[in-house]
């Protein structure tokens, strides 16, 4: 009998697999050929995924498929202890976007075919990003701080021309174009904004956004453009890609947004822009360190707003997450390529 093992029971509710999306995963590999395994132990899906409870240790054995939140070292190491890997194990989906905690060298080698979610995410991270534009464009920093003091303070809106603004006409630049950068780009044209976004390789523009590459892309996008989106995965090439040099290209008015992953900004470099004024704002989903720190300086500037990652929660995660499994399944049994197939030598 094949085996699939299911181990998506986050310990938090808004993750956790629901018994419905469950009998639906269960449904796509027909009964007398597959044997599916719903391991019931809570897992993490925190980042890319991780902590591994002995149900799952013992499950991985034999398996052909394994749907999960990442691939923790834990399994591989289960399998190669008992001289199993690759064995039976072929197809591997991460229900997280990112892959880089899970691209061991040994499975990388191999011929396991890796699968992801990046996409499944993007409706919501696309919303969150909006917000954030707004949130600094038309001054709710502002009405925050003074709602906290219970005072009825115009000054801030009203003194400085130009601060309090209309993201209308104005140039957003985003920082990886996937289906997350596809998703916000979508959504700041409708508001009538400019949309360049930074691609790996030459690109010809898309649908009205102007595509740019290379360093000198990505230099000419952070003078240019008042509202910059970070929407990158995490490897060794977006490592510190807003690095200080390049943060101080950055526009007085600029307002910097990362929904990607948190190495992709040199934190300490951007902390001290914010705490200079050197900018307008950020609004941060992601850090190098999570959870935040209690004595990062972010917490306190006034110019920051804070976001515990959580830019990806909808109620709507499991109907796109189980059409992907679903097709992805369908796929499998018939031997066609995948849908969101990992590049291990890329790293997303």
């Amino acid at each position: 009998m094949r085996r699939v093992v299911l181990n998506l029971r986050d310990n938090r509710p808004a993750w956790a697999l629901p018994d419905s999306a469950a009998a639906a995963i269960v449904a796509a590999f027909p009964p007398g050929e597959w044997e599916v395994v719903d391991v019931r132990a809570p897992v993490s899906g925190r980042g890319d995924g991780g902590g591994v409870s002995q149900q799952a240790l013992a499950a991985v054995s034999g398996a052909e498929v394994w749907i999960g939140y990442g691939f923790p070292r834990a399994l591989l190491d289960r399998l190669r202890d008992g001289n199993a890997f690759p064995g039976t194990l072929r197809w591997i989906h991460s229900a997280a976007a990112g892959v880089r905690s899970m691209l061991h060298p040994e499975l990388v080698s191999s011929d396991v075919v890796i699968t992801n979610s990046a996409g499944i995410h993007a409706e919501p991270m696309a919303e969150t990003v909006i917000g954030a534009l707004l949130h600094f464009a038309r001054g709710f920093d502002f009405a925050v701080r003074a709602q906290a003091r219970t005072e009825w303070n115009k000054a801030s809106f009203e003194d400085r021309v130009g601060v309090v603004r209309e993201v209308g006409g104005a140039t957003l630049g985003i920082l990886g174009y996937g289906g997350i950068g596809h998703a916000i780009a979508t959504r700041a044209q409708a508001l009538g904004m400019r949309v360049v976004a930074l691609r790996t390789k030459p690109a010809d523009d898309e649908s009205g956004v102007r595509m740019v590459h290379g360093s000198d892309g990505l230099e000419a996008l952070l003078k240019e453009c008042e509202f910059v989106v970070c929407a990158l995965p995490s490897t060794d090439a977006t490592r510190h890609i807003l690095n200080a040099e390049r943060i101080a290209l950055l526009r007085s008015d600029a307002v910097v947004v990362n929904v990607g992953r948190g190495d992709a900004i040199d934190e300490r470099a951007l902390t001290d822009a914010l705490a200079a004024n050197r900018i307008r704002g950020a609004a941060l989903d992601v850090f190098e360190r999570e959870p935040l720190p209690p004595d990062s300086r972010l917490w306190t500037l006034d110019n920051t707003l804070v976001l515990p990652h959580i830019s990806a929660t909808t109620p709507a995660f499991w109907d796109r997450q189980v059409a992907l499994i679903v097709e992805n399944a369908r796929r499998y049994r018939e031997g066609r390529p995948l849908l969101n197939e990992v590049d291990s030598a890329r790293g997303y």
